[in-house]
């Protein structure tokens, strides 16, 4: 996109296709070359244009309005799909939940950016193939690798959504800080609807029961039933159409949490302490220790992407820093217990998955640690801590393609 807002600078009409095609990118990467085009007239206009604050709020396209509404149907018929065909739940949802958001989103982006035939036709077959491989699995309750298998499926459809969203700019790794920046906007603005639905939900329901009806069934069977699947379509749909409607509140959570979960964190830390527990003995609390680490290096992650977007004061450079380093003792003690239950009670589909997730987000941290060390004695620039972010990412889908289709295979489906 930047090189063809440079190439066509002075083509207004060009100018303004580009801007239709992908708003959101067209006023991110015009801001990105601005200070270098001062004293370009029709430049400046599009500054004042991109920069005016509006209260309206757009709703894009007729097509795009379309779109959505029909993904959002599909999506809701779906969801439904053990209702309509006497299918258990138990089966069904922990194996294609994530086939209820991930595939829409990824071919709105896929319809957005115009993906080429090949393109499409390799995201569409990965998709198709996770689809049949995590429905055919043995239908074990008990199974571990199942269950490992449908907590990864996620993030490797996650990764398979970046590839649409970037577009032919895959090897651009603006592009993919970018990715997670959207992710950061989608679940702000996703939270946002979600809020605002449960509030529709209790007067809903509140007013019919009023005059006597009883609807909760009906309403969350038919209505909340098709409207979860809607949130993420019409949340991306929005902060697409909408730049202006996250932009500010984005950095404010970035800038406000951080310093939040570091105090928290060291507080938490020094409480492990006298609290009796420990995650070498307790299973449940391990369980715990690891999502909390998998939260706090999302927020660290989201952070550094919404800074590299505009300029930062040191502080939050720092704050970024002390949280990393803080981040890596937690990962330090998950790491040590789990190696310790290895070696204790021996090696089970879940540890080996653990201990792999561990080792990974470890030399992760480091990096980004030591980057953002950098960036705050100004001997890096911030984006560089972002390119050292979003280039690892590629060895969380490797191992994740391992532990969803190897592990059933390698552990025998137990």
């Amino acid at each position: 996109m930047r090189e063809q807002i440079l190439s066509q600078l002075n083509n207004p009409g060009q100018l303004e296709k580009l801007y239709r095609a992908n708003k959101a990118l067209f006023k991110q990467e015009f801001s990105g070359i601005y200070p270098q085009l001062s004293g370009n007239v029709l430049a400046e206009f599009w500054n004042e244009r991109l920069n005016y604050e509006s209260d309206a709020i757009s709703w894009g396209s007729r097509s795009e309005l379309l779109f959505v509404a029909l993904a959002a149907i599909l999506a809701g018929i779906l969801a439904k799909l053990p209702a309509f065909f006497h299918i258990s739940e138990e089966f069904f949802y922990p194996r294609n939940i994530s086939f209820l958001v991930f595939p829409f989103l990824t071919a709105y982006f896929a319809w957005k950016n115009k993906l080429p035939v090949t393109i499409l036709a390799f995201i569409g077959g990965i998709i198709a193939v996770c689809l049949v491989y995590i429905n055919i699995l043995p239908n074990d309750t008990s199974s571990d690798t199942l269950l490992l298998a449908c907590i990864h499926l996620p993030l490797l459809l996650w990764v398979i959504l970046g590839v649409s969203f970037a577009g032919d700019e895959l090897g651009n790794y603006t592009k993919r800080l970018d990715f997670l920046r959207f992710n950061g906007d989608l679940a702000v603005m996703s939270a946002m609807l979600v809020l605002a639905g449960i509030l529709m939900t209790g007067i809903t329901i509140g007013l019919f029961e009023l005059i006597g009806f009883q609807i909760e069934q009906f309403y969350f069977e038919y209505i909340v039933a098709f409207g979860l699947p809607a949130v993420p379509l019409v949340a991306t749909s929005l902060t697409q159409t909408n730049p202006q409607l996250v932009n500010k509140v984005s950095p404010v959570i970035a800038k406000l949490f951080s310093p939040l979960v570091l105090v928290m964190l060291v507080i938490y830390l020094g409480a492990i302490l006298f609290s009796g527990k420990d995650p070498y003995n307790d299973r449940e609390f391990l369980l715990l220790f690891n999502v909390l680490l998998i939260g706090v290096m999302a927020l660290i992650f989201f952070s550094v992407a919404e800074s590299s977007a505009k300029s930062t004061a040191a502080s939050s450079v720092w704050v970024l820093l002390l949280l990393s380093v803080v981040t890596i003792v937690v990962n330090g003690i998950a790491l040590s217990a789990i190696s310790f239950r290895i070696s204790e009670w021996g090696i089970t589909p879940n540890r080996v998955a653990v201990l792999g997730a561990n080792v990974l987000i470890l030399i992760h941290l480091l990096l980004v640690t030591v980057m953002l060390f950098k960036a705050a004695t100004k001997k890096a620039a911030l984006g560089e801590v972002g390119r050292s972010i979003v280039l690892y990412i590629p060895v969380y889908f490797i191992w994740t393609i391992v532990v969803v289709f190897l592990f059933p295979l390698l552990f025998g489906f137990r």
